[in-house]
């Protein structure tokens, strides 16, 4: 029987998330963390010493020193997920996963899976909360029927980022690489709506800055219909204050109602159709990233392996990402917008050469010049 590939992962990208995707690889059979690199010197060195690999400030030079790299694990401010994924993938044909929300611009996801498809490689999009206990039990009883028709799907995200959270790096607190509530925050609640609920036809937002000094949203509502029929209400919020308080998302179904919460939806909370399940079903978790990022580098690896594709596609991701910019572009025109036209936001993921100069990393000269 041929020994089965250990896929190669470097790590670009050294912020408050690259901890859960190095030791995520880690936990995984099959996945093997080769090297890291940060432009902060620092933070490289200190994930290369814990996890005793090579660290590097210049990707490029990363790439180039070790060959067999498979995967490069895109880390790095939203706003620059797209430049650098098409750069990694143009120069050096490595394979690519990327942290939420993947782009900022539906443009940019065109441009990435295109050149992707035709050149053979894969990109992986992160969306490590539809792999919760909780969540997989909900979708588990959607799909099943114990819940019957969906009616309403209802979100609720109460948390506190005050001014100095967005004065951490240049790069928060903008429509060029950040977004607000929506975009950073919220982008996993959004994406369960259509996960659990399936496609939202039209909707209506207000988005809002009331609690810090930034320019985009740290305020959201709105109200979702689906093509289903169903309803949907979407209250997401970085201004409470002094602390986060909640994460839920709710379903109100023909036969019983569901409803998630926690940190990051990995519990349980009422369940209805089984109230057993509830205990079942949820888990405990350090923080709000919880443990998802294990189950995706799972996939990335049978993917690569080729034992099963990997869950999340080019059109799944493509609608998660329209979703997204409909909340924005309904604020823009202050009216519903149908999210099947596609039509993206006006501000979200718009250019910032100032800001993306700051996270650039020149390609070093070529050892033949």
């Amino acid at each position: 029987m041929p020994e089965k590939k250990t896929v190669n992962v470097a790590v670009i990208g050294c912020g408050r998330v690259v901890g859960h995707h190095l030791r995520s690889i880690d936990q995984v059979e099959g996945g093997r963390i080769i090297a890291v690199c940060d432009i902060v010197p620092e933070r490289a060195e200190a994930y290369a010493k814990q996890y005793d690999v090579a660290a590097f400030t210049n990707y490029h030079e990363m790439i180039r020193t070790i060959p067999e790299i498979d995967v490069v694990a895109i880390v790095t401010p939203s706003g620059m997920h797209a430049e650098h994924a098409l750069d990694v993938m143009r120069h050096y044909g490595k394979h690519i996963l990327v942290e939420k929300p993947t782009f900022m611009h539906t443009k940019q996801l065109f441009e990435a899976y295109d050149f992707a498809e035709a050149n053979g490689l894969r990109i992986y999009p992160v969306f490590q909360n539809r792999h919760n206990k909780a969540v997989q039990r909900v979708k588990q009883a959607i799909d099943g029927g114990e819940l019957g028709d969906i009616r309403i799907m209802a979100v609720r995200v109460r948390w506190c980022r005050p001014t100095r959270y967005y004065n951490l790096a240049p790069w928060r607190g903008t429509y060029s690489h950040d977004g607000g509530a929506l975009s950073n925050q919220g982008i996993h609640h959004i994406d369960l709506l259509r996960y659990l609920g399936g496609e939202v036809q039209e909707l209506s937002a207000v988005l809002r800055t009331l609690g810090a000094e930034i320019e985009v949203e740290d305020a959201a509502v709105a109200t979702l219909k689906y093509a289903s029929n169903a309803l949907g209400v979407v209250e997401v919020t970085t201004a409470a204050r002094p602390d986060d308080f909640e994460a839920s998302l709710s379903i109100v179904g023909g036969k019983g109602l569901a409803q998630l919460g926690g940190l990051a939806v990995n519990e349980l909370q009422v369940f209805t159709p089984d109230p057993a399940a509830c205990a079942q079903a949820s888990e405990r978790i350090p923080d709000a990233y919880g443990f998802g990022h294990i189950t995706v580098y799972r996939n990335l690896v049978a993917d690569m392996r080729g034992e099963r594709p990997f869950p999340v596609d080019r059109q799944d991701c493509l609608n998660t990402l329209n979703l997204l910019h409909a909340f924005y572009r309904s604020d823009e025109i202050n009216g519903w917008v149908n999210v099947w036209a596609g039509r993206p936001s006006n501000r979200l993921g718009r250019p910032n050469a100032k800001i993306s100069n700051l996270y650039r990393t020149p390609a070093p000269e070529s050892s033949a010049s």
